[in-house]
């Protein structure tokens, strides 16, 4: 099992920062793409941002330029840096990790897990 630990929500002006930040721990050996997702009242759940075990990144389009998704994989921790935010940034932010497990060379399965989601709120 694997449990993921947000932290770095709360409230900020439009055009803040604000940087969250999710720890990974127990059986981490086969996480490879991290990510971050966000929920808006009334909304589905979207990818805001993913980073992979190698480092490459993709992002939501509203968020290009102005977000930054990294992982220290020795902390293992994945961050996620938010410029110039604005209203509709607002939401709970969850993060997200994958686990795909294979047994001698094999694949067996891929895995999701889940954060308990920590609240940005984003004022005008």
């Amino acid at each position: 099992q694997v449990q993921l630990v947000e932290s770095g929500g709360g409230l900020a002006q439009a055009g803040g920062s604000l940087r969250l930040s999710c720890a990974a721990s127990g059986s981490i050996f086969n996480i490879n793409d991290m990510a971050w997702y966000r929920q808006a009242p009334g909304k589905q759940r979207e990818l805001v941002a993913r980073v992979t075990s190698g480092g490459r990144t993709n992002y939501a389009d509203s968020v290009k330029g102005r977000f930054t998704i990294s992982r220290d994989n020795a902390k293992n921790t994945v961050y996620l840096q938010m410029n110039s935010l604005k209203p509709e940034d607002t939401g709970v932010y969850y993060c997200n990790a994958k686990e795909e497990l294979y047994l001698s060379g094999r694949y067996l399965s891929t895995k999701y897990y889940w954060g308990q989601g920590t609240q940005v709120t984003v004022s005008s």
